[in-house]
């Protein structure tokens, strides 16, 4: 097998000429090993057609079905490892990727419970959101200060594109609380399935982008289900339906000015146009909350706590929690959007919805009737026919 080696290494340096020996008696090895009775030597052989991918021609008849044998199994080797390579590496992707859907869905889920703890007992939404904004803040500038993330360098045309996406987070985020202070989360959370309408409707009014006719089809079912769990949803008032309603519409149009914003050619990368937008939404939103509410941040106020059954140090506990849970299921989102695609990322977010309504249904006990539940299922179902439409519509595109 050493000699084997030794003719197979002198002829890749040699690709148009060949190796021949002369049989030499040699008792000390085994019939069945090559014997040489001369020096290697080397001399061309116009019979052999050469490749660059194939530096050995083994099928010449010059060589024994052995060495043939031992090519082959040579040359097969880089092959194998190499897919041995790839297959470790998707291994390692989709574990990486699986174990950030579950940390997205699981902060989603903390932050929802604590912000319906927090908004239940300190009613006034606008100052909840605006310190969830500030602990966003404070998140982002030390992402900024570590170097987990470049800071980037924002000029006035690209301020100018950002502020309206801004202005539309900061009102989707207010709005979503207002409805969380005033419904039950499983109710808000079917009432938010809605989005996929307001994105085909505002699509085709910003965009020009025409449905298909399986997308407008799926939106059958959302609405149908969100109107009959409306219908009897007990926590029902028009004040929490309104506002996720609003808060559907102004996150949607935040989603479609993104889209219309990423194709300039100065954009920034999904994180830093979050942390961005988070920033100015603060800024935005600390005035509007000192005009609003700023004399509800008193010792008299926040009493309303202690008769809620949290005295003041669990409330500040839980606004902090809160806080960090949504900012940082929102940077795992767009972390998550970074690596697959937008139609599969909507998939996992009415995945999601369905975690985050079944969680808070269970924690908070929240009573559900079967109609209630029938209703929240065809909604959801119908998020999904939309995902599974939206899929359809990017595969047609790409032949």
């Amino acid at each position: 097998m050493q000699n084997n080696s030794v003719l197979a290494l002198a002829m890749s340096f040699s690709p148009n000429s060949i190796a021949t020996a002369t049989a030499l008696p040699c008792p000390s090895r085994s019939p069945n090993f090559f014997r040489f009775s001369h020096i290697l030597q080397f001399r061309s052989h116009s019979s052999i057609s050469w490749r660059s991918s194939s530096p050995i021609s083994v099928s010449s008849p010059g060589f024994s079905p052995r060495f043939r044998k031992f090519a082959v199994m040579a040359a097969s080797v880089p092959e194998s490892a190499g897919e041995a390579v790839e297959s470790v590496d998707f291994v390692h992707n989709y574990l990486r990727l699986g174990a950030m859907f579950g940390i997205w869905y699981l902060l989603n889920i903390y932050y929802n419970i604590f912000n319906k703890q927090v908004l239940k007992a300190f009613p006034f939404p606008t100052t909840v959101t605006a310190f969830q904004f500030g602990c966003g803040t404070m998140i982002v500038n030390l992402m900024w200060a570590l170097n987990f993330h470049h800071r980037p360098k924002i000029n006035r045309s690209q301020f100018a594109a950002i502020l309206p996406l801004a202005v539309a987070h900061t009102m989707g985020n207010i709005l979503t609380n207002v409805s969380l202070g005033r419904v039950a989360v499983s109710f808000t959370h079917t009432i938010k399935a809605m989005e996929p309408f307001f994105t085909v409707l505002l699509s085709a009014l910003f965009l020009a982008e025409r449905p298909t006719f399986w997308v407008v089809f799926s939106l059958v079912p959302v609405v149908g289900g969100v109107a009959l769990a409306s219908f009897t949803e007990a926590s029902f008032n028009w004040i929490g339906f309104s506002s996720a309603m609003a808060s559907n519409l102004t996150n949607q149009s935040r989603n479609i000015f993104s889209k219309k914003f990423m194709i300039h050619k100065e954009a920034l990368d999904n994180i830093n146009l979050f942390s961005v937008i988070t920033i100015i939404s603060f800024i935005l939103l600390v005035p509007s909350a000192l005009l609003l509410e700023g004399t509800k941040f008193s010792p008299s106020y926040l009493q309303l706590a202690v008769n809620q059954g949290l005295n003041i140090r669990e409330l500040c506990i839980r606004l902090l929690i809160s806080g960090i849970c949504f900012h940082s299921y929102q940077q795992v989102s767009y972390s998550i959007l970074q690596e697959i695609s937008p139609v599969t990322h909507a998939v996992g977010n009415s995945l999601k919805r369905v975690v985050v309504i079944v969680s808070s249904v269970l924690f908070f006990q929240t009573a559900v009737s079967p109609l209630n539940a029938l209703g929240t299922g065809i909604a959801l179902m119908g998020v999904f026919l939309y995902s599974r439409a939206k899929r359809m519509k990017s595969n047609l595109k790409s032949l």
